[in-house]
């Protein structure tokens, strides 16, 4: 089966574990962890440089999850790439868990930089990014933020900062869905034209389909022979995508979640599984 397909899949199995873990708990981010999905899909298959044996490989890509509230999508990403056991999904943010509610390098293992406070994630990234580039290393920087984030001052502070500094070797990812805690992004602050703003910044900008794992396979690779200026790649995406109580509810940014509604989640997942299953996709 080709590589469409077995990205779809991996990007199914890892919602299928996050509506798992936010069932489990009862609550959670569920809306942000499944907007980005087929990113982590497309990133953890072969696109970021990492050894799940090894995961402070100092030549390894790094990943900055600034929406750091969408931990739980990165967490099914990593224990099905074998960072650690799939059954420590079970304990998120539980007592003595090593997987809180938001990102944090100091507890779980492939999480590169501890991230919650939104805005903060992009002077992470280049401080990483330019360090890096000092050093001569030859490695890529990954950021991940939201688009509600982008009402944080800092945040384009940071996109004046990194083309100054001509940081190639950083390729972000802006979560477009739409929606943040407190209702639709358009009334609460208006982030749009999110494309043309990080243009007039001088970055290089490619916004697509969030959720189309080709486009996003592609547009890395473009941002990759991009020279002499930071990538950004504005995903289009859903917020809640593919789980049945969290996607078009405007208060899906962080839910409580009932055991029937979690069932019902989980079926549907499961379901699209088995059709993968059917059409012989095996990885």
């Amino acid at each position: 089966m080709d590589r469409k397909h077995e990205l779809n899949k991996f990007a199914t199995e890892i919602r299928l574990e996050t509506v798992k873990q936010i069932g489990n708990l009862g609550f959670g981010h569920i809306g942000g962890c499944m907007s980005i999905v087929e990113t982590l899909a497309v990133l953890y298959s072969g696109v970021l440089k990492n050894d799940p044996k090894n995961p402070k490989w100092e030549d390894r890509d790094w990943l900055v999850i600034s929406k750091g509230h969408a931990g739980p999508s990165i967490y099914s990403t990593l224990a099905l790439k074998g960072y650690f056991d799939i059954e420590l999904l079970k304990t998120l943010n539980k007592g003595g868990t090593s997987l809180p509610s938001h990102c944090d390098r100091n507890k779980t293992i492939g999480i590169d930089v501890t991230t919650g406070s939104l805005g903060q994630g992009i002077s992470q990234a280049i401080g990483i990014a330019l360090g890096h580039r000092q050093r001569g290393m030859d490695n890529w920087i990954y950021l991940i933020m939201g688009d509600g984030e982008l009402q944080e001052g800092q945040v384009w502070e940071g996109a004046m900062f990194a083309p100054h500094y001509n940081l190639d070797n950083l390729i972000t990812f802006v979560d477009n869905n739409k929606q943040q805690l407190d209702g639709y992004t358009k009334d609460v602050m208006n982030v749009e034209s999110i494309h043309k703003k990080f243009e007039a910044f001088n970055w290089h900008v490619q916004t697509i389909d969030g959720h189309d794992v080709q486009a996003i396979e592609e547009a890395i690779k473009i941002a990759k022979v991009t020279k002499g200026k930071p990538s950004v790649i504005v995903l289009e995406t859903i917020k809640g995508k593919d789980c049945t109580y969290a996607q078009g509810d405007i208060d899906n940014h962080h839910m409580r979640v009932s055991e029937e509604d979690n069932k019902k989640a989980v079926a549907k997942l499961e379901a699209m599984m088995a059709s993968f299953k059917e059409r012989g996709v095996s990885k």
